[in-house]
């Protein structure tokens, strides 16, 4: 008997912020397996189920876990906070499968239940900062080597990309968003707006707005829960909002009023 494996996003942390499915599938699960962290997330949605909670370095052995349950015959939720297709699990599983020879269409059920992620949640916190084309780096070099991080983000500071900035730092990593600031300002101005979130919608949630020039200063407020957004050269602050023009402003009249034609009578 075949059993099966969803690979679920639960958001930023906030109930309010996970989607249906998400609660659905983890309600219709009998066992959960995950990063500990993430399954304190979804507590009091896994009552009665099997847990098994896993250390933060233990994604290997998490993710045979779940594939020798489902195809035990159980239906398996394994949890992951924003989206698991981001930096998440969802690429490990596939990767283990594959190597065995996996048969999508036959084969074990695997589903991706995508979840609202890092970009999307702190992007929205700050005003709008992602409205024209961005990059997306990690600064954790723990399975990427630094020498390819910095040729990524020499590239999008070239390309003059919004940088959403994921794993900023950690206790055994600090140069390494310190090297990335220095590559920015070769092509950015000083008052590049910055924003850092810190556990977006949860309860230690932090913001600071920024700017490039200004960045070491809060040091305190970076770790892996963090997200640094960098803006371009067209991004401003707005009375505490960061803000990426669209372009909008270059063809039309912003402050025109509504066609009266259009208007309802």
């Amino acid at each position: 008997m075949t059993g099966k494996l969803y690979i679920v996003g639960v958001g930023p942390g906030h109930h309010d912020h996970m989607t249906f499915r998400a609660k659905k599938v983890i309600e219709e699960s009998d066992t959960i397996v995950g990063y500990e962290t993430y399954v304190n997330l979804v507590e009091d949605l896994i009552g009665g189920k099997d847990v098994y909670r896993y250390a933060m370095t233990q994604e290997v052995e998490r993710a045979h876990q779940c594939i020798e349950l489902a195809k035990e015959g159980r239906t398996v939720s394994l949890v992951s906070s924003g989206d698991p297709g981001i930096y998440g699990m969802a690429g490990l599983i596939y990767e283990i499968l594959a190597e065995s020879g996996w048969d999508p269409k036959n084969g074990l059920p695997v589903e991706i239940i995508p979840g609202v992620s890092a970009l999307n949640s702190c992007s929205s916190i700050v005003g709008s900062p992602l409205m024209t084309d961005f990059a997306v780096v990690s600064m954790s070099d723990l399975l990427v080597p630094w020498e390819i991080i910095i040729k990524r983000v020499e590239a999008a500071a070239q390309g003059d990309y919004v940088i959403v900035i994921y794993n900023p730092s950690s206790k055994k990593r600090i140069h390494q968003l310190q090297d990335t600031r220095k590559i920015l300002l070769k092509y950015r101005k000083p008052t590049t707006p910055v924003a850092i979130i810190k556990g977006a919608f949860r309860e230690s949630q932090t913001v600071v707005l920024t700017d490039l020039e200004n960045l070491e200063k809060h040091s305190d407020k970076l770790g892996m829960i963090s997200t640094v957004i960098i803006g371009n050269s067209s991004t401003y602050n707005y009375k505490n909002l960061m803000i990426n023009p669209r372009g909008y402003q270059s063809k039309y009249n912003l402050q025109e009023e509504t066609n009266p034609e259009l208007k309802v009578k």
